[in-house]
């Protein structure tokens, strides 16, 4: 990888994490229990419910992505294997990686 590659991919990398960050705040501020003597109906109690669920999923799922993040954002000056799929260790595009910098394997191997 190219060192103006290795660049842009950081700052994309950076740039990420900041979105990510925002978002797990965001979600953790709707993840919170739905309190049982708030006044609202059955129904929407039960909605409250389930968006609560779904927000909790989704929080769980951007603290692994900013996890991985930061893991990529280390490997990509330090580790000589950055870049390389896991599988086929062939390069893995550039384009794959400014849209999933913690990507460790190509699209080949990871549709398979």
């Amino acid at each position: 990888m190219k060192a103006e590659e290795k660049k842009k991919l950081k700052d994309k990398i950076a740039e990420e994490i900041i979105l990510v960050k925002k978002s797990i705040v965001s979600l953790e501020q709707t993840s919170k229990p739905v309190a049982p003597d708030d006044a609202i109906g059955r129904l929407t109690r039960m909605e409250a419910l389930s968006s609560q669920g779904i927000n909790e999923a989704n929080l769980r799922a951007s603290r692994s992505r900013l996890s991985m993040l930061e893991q990529a954002l280390k490997r990509v000056d330090n580790d000589p294997e950055f870049g390389i799929c896991v599988e086929c260790e062939e390069a893995i595009p550039i384009g794959r990686l400014m849209l999933m910098p913690e990507s460790q394997r190509c699209v080949h191997c990871a549709d398979t």
